[in-house]
């Protein structure tokens, strides 16, 4: 694909819920929006992962891209944000997340830690 360990985009974390002040995230699938190409994925590309509340930073590992023409491809990749930004609110109840913003940087990784 051409994306090498470290590229990273910008992407809207819950398709659902695009542009929330604050982003409530459940345990289990997620479907997030690329903001920009990535590669040769397209602006609006979808990227599907697997959502983990559990601790006190929620944890995103993205399994697949799809482009906008519908082609999808494996990849391994996770949501990062520095400043704590992944940090669950106190608010938060069991198996679920609740976020301060609603974007983040999908990074590629070589394997999940």
């Amino acid at each position: 694909m051409g994306l090498r360990v470290g590229d990273s985009v910008l992407v809207d974390l819950d398709a659902n819920q695009t542009e929330s002040r604050r982003l409530t995230l459940y345990d289990g699938p997620i479907e997030s929006v690329t903001r920009e190409e990535f590669g040769p994925l397209g602006a609006t590309s979808r990227l599907y992962g697997q959502v983990w509340t559990s601790g006190p930073q929620v944890v995103i590992r993205y399994f697949e891209a799809q482009s906008p023409n519908g082609e999808k491809v494996p990849i391994c990749a996770v949501a990062r944000l520095g400043y704590d930004q992944m940090r669950k609110l106190p608010e938060s109840r069991p198996g679920t997340a609740i976020l301060a913003g609603s974007v983040a940087a999908a990074f590629i990784v070589d394997a999940y830690r």
